[in-house]
């Protein structure tokens, strides 16, 4: 059991160090960037389940918030997570615990993947544009234009791949947790 634990809380920081690989991907296009982070959170939510994708998320915040540059375009410290893009990063732990939720009482199957990628992605701009509006001072309909409408095509490709991923990858990886276990 105790190799097993060990096992779980070293994918947890795997996929928080996923996260800020991925987030490195990244095109600027305006006040939010394009970046393949939530890739990686629809991943760590789907294989690790809510507790697992939430604790992975809450460890690449946290090293994001003491200075650690992680986030997109090696961004780091409080001042990006109080920053205009803010709720984004916080809503990756809503994200990856919705997605968790689901992967955990339904299974890896392909519906309920996608319906909680859907919402936790939801969530994550919900969070997030409302963050952006109270910092910058900027209309519902300006933000949405600039921080959803641009990212929904892209974040359904995220969706896709994420559904396909990870049923394959949570068996990987269930066969290696089964091998710690025994080990």
């Amino acid at each position: 059991m105790k190799k097993n634990r060990l096992f779980h809380l070293t994918l947890c920081a795997l996929f928080a160090a996923l996260t800020a690989v991925m987030a490195q991907v990244s095109i600027p296009i305006g006040p939010v960037p394009i970046c393949l982070a939530t890739l990686a959170v629809y991943l760590a939510g789907g294989i690790l389940g809510a507790a697992g994708g939430v604790l992975s998320q809450v460890v690449y915040l946290l090293l994001g918030a003491v200075g650690v540059p992680v986030f997109a375009f090696f961004h780091g410290g409080i001042a990006a997570i109080a920053g205009p893009t803010g709720g984004y990063l916080v809503g990756y732990i809503v994200c990856a615990w919705i997605t968790g939720i689901f992967a955990d009482h339904f299974g890896r199957k392909a519906a309920p993947l996608v319906i909680g990628m859907v919402l936790g992605t939801a969530a994550c701009y919900f969070l997030g544009t409302a963050w952006f509006m109270f910092t910058t001072k900027r209309g519902l309909a300006e933000s949405l234009a600039l921080c959803v409408l641009p990212f929904l095509i892209g974040d359904t490709a995220k969706i896709v791949i994420s559904v396909i991923a990870v049923p394959r990858l949570f068996k990987i990886v269930s066969h290696f947790s089964e091998k710690s276990e025994k080990a």
